[in-house]
């Protein structure tokens, strides 16, 4: 279920099986309040979807997000985390996975915390609750990306708990070298592997880091409203192959809008080393983005698929683990 006609695309054109809503609003489908009986809407929904095995989603982030000064924690589409609840009230799914950024913990809706909201609200319907801030570097992408996860599983089920504790052990940490090392010449002129073209000041900034071997902008060569005081540091600067990348935006094909600039090239990063550091597989068809702006939007405001391929293979393997175990004790006590 997606409102954006672009992202739909390119959902069909990957998963041309799969069921596609294109919608204005959730609420069209779920429009009742918390803890209310269905809606005539709410009761549709739930004869056309029927069961449901995991219900995930990513409310709109960008009312949390520490980026927006302008609506930072009061924006109205906060509320939507709550819509994902009212869903999970309606289809009872096995599984709930709410993802978001770290700074949602701190919003407020109706006088209350969304997230503390979600979680007892979810409880008193009869699942069990745990959330944690998930580092992706840990699990497989090579950024430094934090997001906040909300997981709840049936009573009876694994504990969520149990599922964040096993990703927080995680130790599977990837390098830039790893992730796009391969594609430095891999400029085909295609809109996935087209070389950001900078402005001539940008260029000699480049040129000037590689010739020096410098990883941040000195002051003086930053542009004004950059210099001294400046509160983001990382703009302007060069990755390094050894750590992972920043956090991937839909500005990474421009060094004014983060760390985006390559290791070894004077340029930006291309649509192609964005999704590999997304986590994206190089057999994800992106084609239905046809500029350049919808492809650095659907690749920059995307979350990162190997978070929930982590939790999900996290969730099959402890079950798996406890029914062997049951299967034992079984044995064992015949």
């Amino acid at each position: 279920m997606d409102f954006e006609p672009v992202a739909t695309r390119v959902y069909r054109d990957n998963y041309p099986f799969a069921e596609r809503i294109a919608t204005d609003s959730v609420e069209s489908f779920f429009d009742g309040e918390l803890g209310a009986k269905p809606t005539f809407t709410e009761h549709k929904t739930m004869a056309d979807i029927g069961a449901v095995t995991v219900l995930t989603g990513g409310p709109p982030c960008q009312g949390h997000s520490n980026l927006n000064n302008h609506t930072r924690r009061v924006d109205p589409k906060n509320g939507l985390y709550l819509r994902m609840v009212r869903a999970a009230e309606i289809l009872s799914p096995e599984l709930i996975l709410i993802e978001n950024v770290p700074a949602v913990l701190r919003d407020r809706h109706d006088g209350e915390g969304v997230v503390v909201r979600a979680e007892r609200h979810l409880q008193d319907i009869g699942y069990q609750v745990g959330q944690a801030v998930v580092a992706l570097d840990t699990i497989g992408v090579a950024q430094t990306r934090r997001r906040h996860v909300l997981l709840a599983t049936r009573d009876g089920d694994i504990a969520p708990r149990l599922v964040l504790e096993a990703l927080a052990k995680s130790a599977d940490r990837r390098d830039l070298r790893w992730a796009i090392h391969d594609l430095m010449g891999a400029d085909d002129g295609s809109l996935r592997d087209r070389a950001p073209r900078a402005k001539a000041d940008n260029q000699a900034r480049m040129r000037w880091m590689l010739e020096n071997d410098a990883y941040d902008l000195p002051n003086h060569l930053r542009p004004k409203c950059h210099q001294d005081d400046h509160s983001y540091k990382s703009m302007y600067g060069r990755l390094r192959w050894e750590d992972p990348a920043q956090t991937i935006t839909s500005g990474f094909g421009s060094i004014g809008q983060g760390r985006f600039m390559h290791p070894e090239l004077p340029r930006a990063l291309t649509a192609h080393e964005a999704a590999r550091i997304q986590g994206f597989p190089d057999y994800f068809d992106f084609s239905g983005c046809s500029t350049g702006s919808a492809l650095a939007t659907m690749i920059g405001n995307a979350v990162p698929p190997p978070l929930g391929a982590a939790i999900l293979q996290s969730v099959f393997s402890l079950r798996a683990q406890a029914k062997a175990e049951a299967a034992f004790l079984t044995r064992r006590s015949a």
